[in-house]
């Protein structure tokens, strides 16, 4: 594969997997001030989910590519 295809692939996975993070260990503020969302988390911990969505993205797009490689999925045959 080309490593344009693997950085697409990368791409897309990456979003898929911090959409898919995202939800883990939020905690509304139980009395949020004047003026503040309510539904608002009181931590989001946004780095340390970058971090965890970039190390699962990695993971992935590897075992997609060795799928392609190995012949498994076929991009490129025929309709």
């Amino acid at each position: 594969m080309a490593w344009i295809s693997i950085s697409a692939i990368y791409f897309i996975v990456w979003w898929l997997m911090l959409f898919m993070v995202l939800p883990f260990g939020v905690r509304k503020v139980e009395n949020p001030e004047p003026g503040h969302e309510h539904g608002a988390p009181a931590n989001p911990m946004l780095i340390r989910k970058a971090i965890a969505t970039t190390l699962l993205a990695a993971i992935v797009t590897a075992i997609v590519v060795a799928l392609v490689n190995a012949g498994v999925f076929d991009f490129r045959g025929q309709v």
